[in-house]
């Protein structure tokens, strides 16, 4: 009686545990594994020249969106989209950076630290050497926040610092 019972409860836990797992997603549902990821910026010139001549990314291209698509899909109330497209290394399937401005300043104040608010508030980017990185922040007088660089426990350094609009971008790799 005790076996089956312990059977009984055995099977339940593994049914309960099948049903739960077969509701998950799986990896064949996406046809990429990376996310795009869109910026909504205050100055759009501002945050190109940030992101291409400071950090070094690569615009790949770029899109419209008309105010009639714009309206329908629920991204804006009819306000056109002109989107640039910014990657690390110009490869199909590196991450998309994509960068649109409506000229409005943002409505909150921006953050002294991530956990000042919430939402998407950091990026990290990994890199061969933070020399470059160093240098172009400098000659841009680009602050770096906190003490960074600092070295990190296993060796490599980091840089923290913020985009135009506030986003925080740390910077890991080698010396």
């Amino acid at each position: 009686m005790k076996q089956k019972a312990l059977f009984l409860i055995g099977t339940t836990v593994a049914l309960a545990a099948f049903s739960i797992s077969s509701t998950f997603k799986t990896p064949e549902e996406f046809s990429q594994g990376t996310i795009q990821i869109g910026v909504v910026v205050e100055d759009l010139d501002t945050s190109l020249k940030f992101y291409k001549e400071v950090l070094g990314l690569t615009e790949t291209g770029g899109f419209n969106v008309t105010s009639e698509v714009s309206k329908s899909t629920g991204l804006t109330n009819g306000i056109p989209l002109n989107v640039k497209v910014l990657k690390l290394k110009d490869e199909p399937d590196a991450t998309e950076w994509k960068l649109m401005s409506f000229g409005k300043k943002a409505r909150h104040k921006q953050q002294k630290f991530i956990d000042d608010d919430t939402g998407m508030q950091y990026i990290t980017m990994l890199v061969t050497s933070i020399k470059p990185f160093v240098e172009r922040l400098n000659a841009n007088n680009i602050a770096m926040l906190g003490e960074t660089p600092v070295k990190l426990p296993d060796g490599r350094m980091f840089i923290l610092v913020q985009d135009p609009d506030g986003i925080f971008i740390e910077i890991i790799g080698g010396e």
